[in-house]
């Protein structure tokens, strides 16, 4: 959690942008096992969906100085991609593509990124 008046610099600050950076990387490497017909389907959904957060995120602190609204907005976007790439997961899983730990673990993380996206959707407003 971010330091109560520290100031953030850049977006790959804030603990839920390293949060979702470290689990996405974790989504791809995982996904480049998938089957080769998998690739450009469930694979690349998957992949998108878990970096949009980040991407989403980076977006948002930019424009914040000159728009706390709009940020919200793009956290909201952020929340989203968060909610499909719980989606694509459970297919992954089952589709026996991935374990069964790995599912828990990744649906825990994305639910840890999720209320950590609220909080700060809330903040802004």
């Amino acid at each position: 959690m971010e330091k109560p008046g520290a100031y953030i610099e850049h977006a790959r600050d804030l603990e839920v942008y390293k949060r979702a950076y470290a689990v996405s990387l974790g989504v791809h490497r995982a996904t480049l096992a998938f089957p080769k017909m998998e690739q450009y389907a469930l694979a690349d959904q998957l992949r998108r969906s878990s970096k949009a957060i980040c991407a989403n995120l980076a977006e948002g602190f930019a424009k914040q100085t000159r728009s706390k609204p709009e940020f919200a907005r793009v956290i909201s976007m952020a929340i989203g991609s968060c909610s499909e790439v719980e989606t694509w997961i459970s297919y992954a899983f089952d589709l026996e593509y991935i374990t069964q730990v790995q599912r828990d673990d990744w649906l825990q993380s994305y639910a840890r990124i999720y209320g950590m996206l609220v909080n700060l959707r809330e903040k802004l407003r």
